[in-house]
């Protein structure tokens, strides 16, 4: 196998990895949010986070490098319609994804600490950060769905 197949691998592998890590993670703490119970916020909050550390951070560092390197070994200028409106909408998506770390970040502490104590509830300040974490999970996920179906159709688009 050529080294372009391999990068080309290992970009497809990794782009499954931060958009499948990131839905998976969604989805278990925002059901872990509809439970009512806070060990179980607590917990989930705590995974999500380093969830976010082990998985999703090196891929986000992967994707656009193996992209990069793809688009140059296959003679693709960056301004390629389809390969611009990817980076366009993965820029997007993580400009919400760098507040919704931080968000995840402060959520497990606030859930750790109210789980310790034996509260019943978690503080406002959880469901506020919680509502804005929901919020910008949701237009970041569409945009990487849209990125996904860029790299696989590669529609000409405009020019």
């Amino acid at each position: 196998m050529n080294l372009y197949l391999w990068i080309k691998t290992l970009h497809i592998v990794s782009s499954v990895v931060l958009v499948g890590t990131g839905f998976g993670s969604a989805f278990y703490l925002f059901m872990a949010h509809r439970s009512g119970s806070v060990a179980a916020q607590a917990v989930v909050s705590r995974l999500v986070v380093r969830a976010d550390w082990w998985m999703t951070t090196p891929a986000v560092i992967v994707q656009p490098l193996s992209g990069f390197a793809l688009a140059h070994m296959a003679g693709w200028p960056l301004t390629t319609p389809w390969i611009a409106l990817s980076l366009g909408l993965y820029a997007f998506a993580g400009a919400c994804w760098l507040p919704v770390v931080a968000l995840q970040i402060r959520m497990a502490q606030l859930a750790a600490a109210s789980s310790s104590r034996g509260d019943a509830v978690l503080p406002a300040d959880y469901w506020r950060m919680a509502r804005w974490w929901e919020g910008l999970g949701y237009p970041a996920f569409a945009a990487m769905l849209v990125v996904f179906a860029l790299m696989v159709i590669k529609p000409p688009l405009w020019g």
